[in-house]
């Protein structure tokens, strides 16, 4: 007689939409999203806090963010992460092996930064602040490229926003931990205690082990494999149907929430808020409002499906910069603040998960890091060049009502190009093997 089989039943009401965030791979994207958030922290609000208590004038310390720019340019070396094995650590498997050198180089990196003296050497300083940037750009694209390859293609919505969540987490921890032991013991200790932020990457890794969805683009043999590695990304994605268009929608989907973004705080200090205001309802409930947003936008991803997901977080960004238009014509308002703010980053937090699950849908397998990296960096390019060069000048000519109401309207290519794209069947297309279940064709 054959044992019965006993059968655990699925979950079910509250706890299904809860229960996914508990599997294996979302607590790993979590603890991968920290990691990767803390490195961006040391060289971002920390770094500027540092120079200007060591009195460092205000045109050096802006010119800092300069290292930031060493992320837009992974892309130019993501294809050594897909395509050279490591001696020795190799051994560990493809991924596993690129998150412990990448976090060690971190950490080397942040304690090298703080054993800097801005006062004694800036240009130093300022090496050791790139050099930051390198590494945790590097770790990046191995933390991106092992996030997707652990997550099934129904775990991916769940998995992004786990990823934000983490990313949040480390980066303001990391920051506020920094404060707190720079204020009592300086900031060498702070520093040296914050490069620590790099092992929960490698507990993740460890603990998840390398992914069963990983495929080696090539054999690695030779000077053709290397060759391989760096032109496979981009011959397999441009080979897709449409692929043009896909990537004309990378690139404008966000500009206008870009444009929208950098110029918040210019909005409230000339509405009249005083910092204390800020703090309550930028920093206060807009945090609390992105954590929320990434939480349903997991459920909308699981429950609406990607393709129609995608396209209600285009629209609500779109509305979310068309508030802030309705502030600017009504004048100082703490609730109006609160309603902009929460609304503004519910709506990203939403974005941030399901958006950010397409384009990790979009990657082959066999280039997972390479994708990934491309993908990312076209998706902020534009938007921070045009921020950067356009902004002031159309806030001095038209106003704050007329440039939020033209940040709404800059949002509209992407939602009906979106839109244009799953009416054709070209989002299922533009799909890679990432999104894709053994037998699949694409997600729903």
């Amino acid at each position: 007689m054959q044992p019965q089989e006993t059968m655990t039943p699925p979950p079910q009401g509250w706890w299904a939409s809860v229960h996914p965030y508990l599997e294996r791979a979302p607590i790993a994207a979590f603890l991968l999203g920290v990691s990767s958030g803390f490195p961006y922290a040391m060289i971002g609000a920390t770094l500027t806090t540092r120079l200007a208590q060591d009195g460092i004038d205000k045109k050096t310390v802006t010119a800092f963010t300069l290292a930031f720019l060493v992320y837009n340019l992974k892309p130019l070396w993501s294809w050594v992460v897909d395509g050279v094995r490591l001696p020795l650590l190799g051994r560990m498997g493809q991924r596993v092996s690129w998150i412990i050198l990448s976090a060690v180089l971190v950490m080397a990196a942040v304690a090298n930064l703080a054993l800097q003296d801005p006062q004694a050497d800036i240009y130093r300083t300022a090496v050791a602040a790139i050099l930051v940037g390198l590494a945790g750009a590097t770790f990046d694209i191995v933390i991106d490229a092992y996030r997707i390859e652990i997550l099934k293609p129904e775990q991916l919505g769940i998995g992004s926003g786990m990823s934000q969540y983490g990313w949040r987490i480390g980066s303001a921890s990391a920051g506020a931990l920094a404060l707190y032991l720079a204020a009592r013991h300086g900031w060498e200790p702070a520093y040296l205690a914050c490069a620590l932020f790099a092992l929960p990457a490698v507990v993740a890794a460890l603990w998840v082990g390398e992914p069963e969805r990983h495929r080696d683009p090539t054999e690695r043999r030779g000077g053709s494999a290397i060759i391989q590695s760096i032109v496979g990304p981009f011959v397999e994605f441009f080979q897709r149907h449409g692929a043009l268009l896909v990537l004309l929608f990378i690139l404008v989907h966000k500009i206008g929430d870009t444009l929208a973004n950098l110029t918040f705080r210019l909005l409230f200090d000339d509405l009249g808020y005083t910092n204390d205001e800020i703090a309550i309802y930028d920093v206060g409930i807009g945090f609390w409002a992105y954590l929320i947003g990434i939480f349903i936008g997991g459920i909308l991803y699981a429950r609406m499906g990607m393709k129609r997901s995608v396209l209600l977080s285009l629209v609500l960004m779109a509305v979310s910069n068309f508030s802030f238009a309705l502030l600017a014509a009504t004048g100082k308002s703490n609730w109006g603040m609160a309603g902009a703010i929460g609304f503004e980053n519910f709506a990203s937090g939403i974005g941030g998960v399901v958006v950010v699950a397409y384009f990790s849908a979009l990657c082959d397998l066999r280039f997972t890091a390479a994708h990934y990296a491309l993908i990312s960096s076209a998706a902020s390019i534009i938007g921070r060049f045009v921020t950067g060069t356009t902004a002031g000048a159309l806030i001095e000519q038209f106003g704050y009502v007329q440039f939020y109401l033209l940040t709404t309207a800059a949002a509209v290519p992407g939602i009906l190009l979106f839109w244009w794209m799953m009416r054709t069947g070209l989002v299922d297309l533009s799909v890679g093997s990432a999104g894709k279940a053994e037998g699949e064709t694409a997600p729903g």
